[in-house]
């Protein structure tokens, strides 16, 4: 549990966490918006199971889209975001991390997150990861501490010294899903289950590598570098979830089934034309692959690049390409200055052809008209002594047919998103399950998409016992919400009072505005202060901000390490940690785990010295 003096100074935006938990609607007056969902409490934990053995082969790709950046390609907490946050990222990497820990476990921090700590949900109907793809990516985790060589000689040792013990037990993913790795070497150590004490006469170091080629059991993908998951594995179809990847698109039969032993074949793929008119004449096609190095000593590497023309009809291909099980495949082209990418692909086992998501292109305009703020939500941040920190989350659909260019104005600004008039604009930032924005040489793209494109947009103001908050609404708004610190109230005629909600012990006011057009103003006052207006030098340090982006299920990491490493004061870090020891001892482990990341240049300086400085304090309190 993290303190009250830190938990006021969490940042929790949206429906997701706020909505959800206090059961709240909108006013009966207020129409929802077309095609509007409605917002979803914080993903909550069914089964601990998964429903297919994990392929840790596909969740290395999710691992370096969603958890590299905090976690770093080999798990150590040393990622570039990571580096910034003013707490230490979990080395999942690391032995002493992972050996205690269940699949179980590291799944429901997956789904649920940990906001405390800065991580994310990834779960949940509005999540940005399936049910798979959790387990997937937790089953790489857990490769994360061990190498090829090492399971390798697990199974020679187990064959060795159990031989003729059966595996059943270590190929159910149910059970294995509830074991830690600490739990299967006692297992192998003292026997039970039906497996028996054989692991009595093994070095310490052996019984790890049994235990790593044990693990390997319950995963569903074949024999990889990246996995080193053993021939005796479950036999569940190797790459069966990336074929739901590859399944062409509405105007072609899949391919037959085909065995590619040598490892070659082809890759092939089409141009989703939605341009109105016909494909440039002469388009090119680059086709990248990459893999993951069987030392782990880095990320995926770009292992091949190809670059092919595209036919009159869209399609393309790539004859006599190595197609071993292990690489990803990726599409892209440029089109009017943007380039376009497909998702990814994984070949199954001994495929002869991979077939690349279709990969869909749009004419392009600078009218943004077609873009429609399906909700905003926005929050008022008072920790500061002297000024209020104002966060609003966009999202954002583009209900045209075109690609929408958006040039960024000279300072950085976007053209349709508004601040209050007496405001400081501070900045942008991508939601974590935001649809993809393109990136050009002056700013930025927004093709068509089903998916909402969020965004969040940060400003500060002077701080006052009375607010007023003016701008000219550039763009139609189908639904507000206001969450305001207790204490502090809005008035405005555009804004209907929904009254206190109080969430895990946090109460925020909260307001609700209906549609409002383009081109109007929008006017409404803040007055009072919060109730706990305490703000010394201690907790101002704490300005860590999570920001859960509501009914866009995800929170935005970087944004909350990029405001606090701007407006944090120089001064002591807070003694309140926020993480439970049971000890002394506990602390001096976690002291000296910190000094290690810190020599081998995983953890920032500052942000080491911060964290030692913590756990010291909390150990002159045990003793």
């Amino acid at each position: 549990m993290i303190s009250k003096g830190v938990r006021t100074r969490l940042l929790w935006i949206g429906p997701s966490l706020l909505l959800g938990a206090c059961n709240f609607t909108l006013a009966q007056d207020i129409a929802p918006p077309p095609g509007y969902v409605p917002p979803t409490p914080v993903p909550t934990l069914g089964p601990l199971v998964p429903s297919a053995s994990p392929d840790p082969v596909r969740g290395a790709s999710i691992f370096t889209e969603k958890c590299e950046p905090c976690h770093g390609a080999t798990g150590l907490g040393d990622g570039e975001q990571g580096k910034q946050l003013p707490v230490s990222v979990a080395a999942l990497g690391l032995p002493e991390k992972s050996r205690p820990a269940t699949p179980a476990q590291w799944y429901a921090v997956v789904t649920q997150g940990r906001l405390d700590r800065f991580m994310p949900p990834f779960g949940g109907p509005s999540g940005s990861l399936s049910d798979q793809d959790r387990w997937d990516v937790v089953a790489y985790a857990f490769t994360l501490h061990t190498s090829q060589e090492a399971v390798e000689r697990g199974r020679d040792l187990f064959e060795a010294a159990c031989n003729g013990c059966a595996t059943s037990l270590f190929q159910n993913a149910e059970r294995m899903s509830a074991l830690s790795d600490e739990e299967i070497a006692r297992l192998i150590r003292e026997g039970g289950d039906g497996i028996p004490a054989f692991a009595s006469t093994l070095e310490e170091e052996q019984v790890w590598a049994t235990v790593d080629y044990l693990r390997s059991l319950s995963f569903g993908s074949a024999a990889t570098d990246s996995t080193a998951i053993a021939a005796t594995s479950t036999g569940s179809p190797a790459g069966a979830a990336a074929e739901t990847l590859q399944t062409p698109g509405p105007a072609e039969a899949a391919p037959a089934a085909q065995t590619n032993p040598l490892g070659a074949g082809t890759v092939r793929g089409r141009i989703q034309n939605n341009t109105g008119g016909p494909l440039v004449e002469g388009l090119t096609v680059l086709l990248r692959a990459y893999e993951h190095e069987a030392d782990r000593n880095s990320g995926p590497q770009e292992v091949l690049t190809l670059t092919g023309s595209v036919s009159a009809d869209g399609t393309f291909i790539f004859e006599g390409v190595e197609i071993p099980e292990n690489r990803i495949f990726i599409a892209e082209i440029s089109l009017e200055e943007l380039t376009y990418k497909s998702e990814f692909a994984l070949p199954s086992a001994s495929a002869a052809e991979v077939v690349i998501p279709d990969i869909t292109v749009y004419a392009t305009t600078r009218d943004t008209s077609s873009i429609v703020a399906d909700l905003v939500e926005v929050y008022f941040d008072y920790a500061n002594a002297d000024s209020v920190q104002v966060f609003y989350v966009y999202r954002l659909l583009n209900s045209g047919t075109k690609t929408v260019l958006v040039s960024l104005g000279p300072s950085g600004e976007i053209s349709f998103i508004s601040f209050p008039d007496n405001a400081e604009r501070l900045g942008y930032e991508e939601t974590d399950d935001s649809a993809g924005f393109l990136s050009t040489a002056t700013g930025l793209a927004m093709p068509p998409s089903e998916k909402p494109y969020g965004l969040i947009a940060f400003a500060s103001m002077p701080r006052d016992n009375t607010l007023d908050i003016s701008h000219t609404v550039k763009l139609p708004i189908h639904a507000m919400t206001l969450y305001l610190p207790q204490g502090v109230r809005a008035t405005g005629q555009a804004l209907t009072d929904q009254g206190p909600q109080d969430v895990q012990g946090t109460v925020f006011n909260v307001y609700t505005a209906g549609e409002i057009p383009s081109g109007s103003r929008l006017d409404f006052e803040l007055s009072g202060l919060p109730s706990d207006t305490t703000v010394d030098a201690d907790l101002t340090q704490n300005r860590t901000l999570i920001i859960a982006a509501g009914a866009l299920g995800g929170m935005l990491i970087a944004a909350g390490a990029w405001l606090y490493l701007r407006e944090r004061r120089r001064a002591p870090e807070d003694a309140d940690d926020e993480e439970p020891y049971e000890s002394a001892e506990d602390l001096l482990d976690a002291i000296v785990a910190l000094d290690d990341l810190h020599r081998s240049g995983k953890i920032a300086d500052e942000a080491y010295r911060n964290r030692r400085q913590e756990l010291k304090s909390r150990l002159r309190d045990e003793l």
